[in-house]
């Protein structure tokens, strides 16, 4: 039997995100698979460190080490050593420069490698950091790994280039959709969500925030497009996105949305989006870059019509259950909202389309494979 380290350093924060998620969603997975392997997950302390549970074969070891490259170079190894691991996972893009076990990383994408996307907005500090952080750490860690995992085909493709790696050295594995992500079976839970935040009985979604790639100014000059053309325009539902932000925007690209129109909660928790996605009308995504595109796939499963892009890997996880748009087309993009609205037969064909392919991505199906990858390198190494 293995003894697997697995980094989790964020995923008892709170306020969670992408990568947060699925390192919590693969290390669950991983541990329900029941094949007796012992796995140790690291993680820094937070509010809700009950996201996860402690098994039989699953121990949590918080570890303390001040801010997050400190924790990683420092605090990490040492805690591995410690714990005697076989093998350690790092699941969030960077690793330690040493490590006392073979390595396993999980390098979701390599956007800070690449050119800043051409007309948005410049990153924040924290964001500007922890892109130095990374093209610091992650060529060198990548080099040092037994093997490195990644996402889509096309962020693989990606990788390769930006790390010259050897191909055999790197797998996909496909993320996958949350169980809690499907048509809810409680219409007055909806409708208790609907009033907590005073949502219409009609909307359109949109996850936004700061990062260029989300593409909220072509999104926004969409809307606006959309709006000026429709009779009775849908509102559009912004998750993680401030107001003053918003306004900014809708002033400098002179847009003119009414602010009515625009619904902005702030932070929504994970557990609340199903609803938030079954009640919408409309789940809008055409992000400008992406490694994978989760969402994309929890709104299939929540029986939402999806409009997104043509470009990096959101065709390869869409299939055909989606609308394809150029994100760089503010005129496009609006099409593509009038038709998932307007067209009764599209929307359920895309409904349909959309369970069968949101089906297909499952996080039991990544554990195995993620759990053969664990295996390889272990065996590698014990013949070296």
């Amino acid at each position: 039997m293995m003894h697997i380290g697995i980094e989790g350093q964020r995923i008892f924060r709170h306020n969670k995100h992408g990568m947060d998620f699925v390192a919590l969603e693969l290390i669950r997975a991983i541990d329900a698979t029941g094949t007796g392997d012992r796995l140790t997950v690291f993680a820094s302390p937070g509010e809700d460190s009950g996201c996860l549970q402690g098994s039989e074969t699953l121990t949590i070891r918080q570890v303390n080490g001040g801010f997050y490259p400190a924790w990683e170079q420092i605090s990490l190894p040492g805690a591995v050593r410690h714990a005697g691991c076989d093998l350690l996972h790092c699941t969030s893009n960077t690793a330690p420069l040493w490590s006392p076990v073979p390595l396993v990383i999980t390098i979701h994408d390599v956007i800070y490698l690449e050119q800043q996307l051409a007309g948005q907005s410049n990153p924040n500090l924290y964001q500007k950091l922890g892109n130095r952080y990374r093209k610091a750490v992650v060529p060198a860690v990548a080099r040092l790994a037994r093997h490195v995992i990644t996402v889509s085909t096309y962020e693989k493709g990606r990788l390769l280039d930006a790390l010259d790696l050897p191909e055999e050295r790197v797998s996909v594995v496909y993320n996958g959709v949350g169980s809690h992500f499907h048509p809810s079976k409680q219409p007055a839970e909806l409708e208790r969500i609907r009033r907590e935040y005073r949502l219409p009985e009609a909307f359109m979604l949109f996850l936004g925030n700061t990062d260029p790639k989300k593409n909220l100014s072509n999104v926004l000059k969409a809307y606006s497009i959309y709006v000026r053309s429709a009779a009775r325009p849908l509102p559009i539902l912004i998750l993680d996105y401030d107001a003053d932000l918003f306004e900014s925007i809708n002033a400098r690209l002179n847009l003119r949305i009414p602010r009515e129109q625009v619904l902005l909660p702030g932070y929504i928790p994970n557990s609340r989006l199903p609803a938030l996605y079954e009640m919408s009308s409309l789940f809008l995504y055409p992000s400008l870059r992406e490694s994978f595109g989760i969402p994309v796939l929890e709104a299939m499963a929540c029986g939402t019509p999806v409009v997104t892009s043509t470009v990096t890997s959101m065709p390869e996880v869409a299939g055909d259950a989606a609308i394809l748009v150029d994100p760089s087309r503010p005129e496009e993009i609006a099409e593509g909202i009038t038709r998932a609205l307007e067209n009764s037969h599209l929307r359920e064909e895309l409904r349909r389309k959309g369970f069968i392919r949101a089906a297909g991505f499952t996080w039991k199906r990544a554990a195995q494979q993620v759990l053969d990858i664990y295996h390889m390198c272990l065996e590698t190494a014990s013949h070296q």
